[in-house]
């Protein structure tokens, strides 16, 4: 899934891979998903978009964005987005493809759901509006007094989970990069706010900023792909691939349980409950 390190992955990739590039051809839904979303049914954006050159690539939380003259194509969550170079073999199965003039390709596929809107000019709507006005975890403003704000803002009933990864109060801090923060910060992910003392909190903080900056640094996580297909830099501590592995720290055995729509993996010893 898109998170905030592999959002700024993408963002930085595509700027350097694709812009000047001319769009040619669009397809959409060549392979029918239910849970691909578009503007409409997408049906529109070959007209839209053909003819339009690249002029760069941005990032806000979850989100990376395509621009080109005077649109923006957002890619969120669970959509995978792949540069296919001329004369190279192109997939038969995708959500989104966009060909360029000179036989290179930006391929996008859907795993479980995910987004790709078109948008016209400055404007943002929806979920991009909201993620891209918030404060961002590595913007010099997600400062301990934001944090400490948006703490108090929560119900005192809420877990550790719930606080930062749902209703998008943090964008681009998912149920992925969750499960590092919170072994970095040794808070068990079913943890209730009104159990964290000041140190607990003071933790968890930095945890947020120095996991979330490590992961972005490396390209991304080890779990997750770019661009050009590659793996991020970044190995998970806590994820389905050092599930069979000991704890890092004390040796002991990780756990993984289903917890709020999603796995959490924690080290029950490390994050004591």
């Amino acid at each position: 899934m898109i998170e905030l390190p592999e959002s700024t992955t993408l963002a930085k990739q595509m700027r350097e891979a694709l812009i000047s590039k001319q769009v040619a051809g669009v397809a959409v839904q060549t392979s029918p998903h239910k849970w691909a979303w578009f503007n409409g049914d997408g049906s529109d954006y070959e007209e839209r978009l053909r003819g339009k050159t690249v002029t760069g690539g941005d990032s806000y939380g979850g989100m990376a964005e395509l621009q080109l003259e005077e649109m923006k194509l957002i890619f969120c969550d669970g959509t995978n987005l792949r540069y296919i170079a001329p004369e190279a073999k192109q997939p038969e199965k995708h959500q989104l493809k966009i060909d360029f003039a000179d036989g290179s390709a930006l391929v996008c596929s859907v795993q479980m759901y995910g987004g790709m809107w078109l948008m016209e000019g400055d404007a943002y709507e929806g979920y991009a509006k909201s993620s891209k006005e918030k404060v961002k975890p590595l913007d010099a403003a997600f400062d301990e007094a934001h944090f400490e704000a948006l703490f108090a803002s929560a119900k005192p009933t809420l877990s550790a989970k719930a606080l930062l990864a749902t209703e998008q109060r943090i964008p681009g801090l998912g149920n992925g990069v969750l499960q590092d923060i919170l072994f970095n910060a040794r808070v068990h992910p079913r943890r209730k706010l009104n159990t964290l003392d000041d140190e607990d909190k003071s933790r968890l903080f930095h945890s947020i900023s120095s996991t979330l900056k490590a992961m972005t640094e490396q390209g991304g996580r080890d779990t997750e792909k770019d661009l050009f297909n590659q793996k991020g830099g970044y190995q998970t501590i806590l994820s389905s691939k050092t599930l069979p592995y000991p704890c890092s720290v004390c040796g002991g055995g990780l756990v993984r349980q289903a917890y709020m729509g999603g796995n959490v993996y924690f080290c029950p010893i490390c994050q004591s409950l």
